[in-house]
């Protein structure tokens, strides 16, 4: 159900390795994460440096939440005025009605992996939100990471 395809194309994936399972008299047992792995795709290292970055905009969010989003409105407006039309204008009308809707939208976009949030973290009104050292400190701590899940 999850995967929106044919039975025979589930046991294809399983029988090709893309897809683990066990099997339990004639019937295959997928554990969900798996399959919710197999539906999201892996993120570029930009976005997943992003990701990150937009993380510990959360953790600031959530300590100081009318500062942040007060930051983030005023960038909006700026970035808004910079590009009247566009893509670049449509991510921002996006990020209007994200930070229109509350609190707990936000932080649900600042830390999903839907292609959505990703596209939407490209174009963040949240500059300006990290002080200098600890945004270089999230930098760091991600390039670290990266070199180690990607070491040869």
């Amino acid at each position: 159900m999850l995967l929106r395809s044919s039975r025979q194309h589930v046991v294809d994936m399983c029988e090709r390795g893309q897809l683990p399972y066990v099997k339990v008299g004639a019937h295959r047992r997928l554990h969900r994460a798996d399959v919710e792995a197999l539906l999201r795709p892996e993120l570029t290292r930009d976005q997943l440096k992003a990701l990150w970055l937009h993380r510990a905009v959360a953790g600031r969010l959530v300590q100081n939440p009318d500062a942040v989003l007060a930051k983030a409105v005023s960038n909006l407006e700026r970035l808004r005025d910079i590009h009247p039309d566009g893509m670049a204008a449509m991510w921002l009308d996006r990020w209007r009605k994200v930070l229109s809707a509350g609190l707990e939208t936000v932080l649900d976009v600042l830390v999903s992996r839907t292609p959505d949030a990703v596209e939407l973290r490209q174009n963040s009104p949240f500059a300006g939100v990290l002080p200098e050292p600890e945004r270089q400190a999230v930098l760091v701590a991600f390039a670290d990471h990266w070199r180690s899940e990607h070491a040869a």
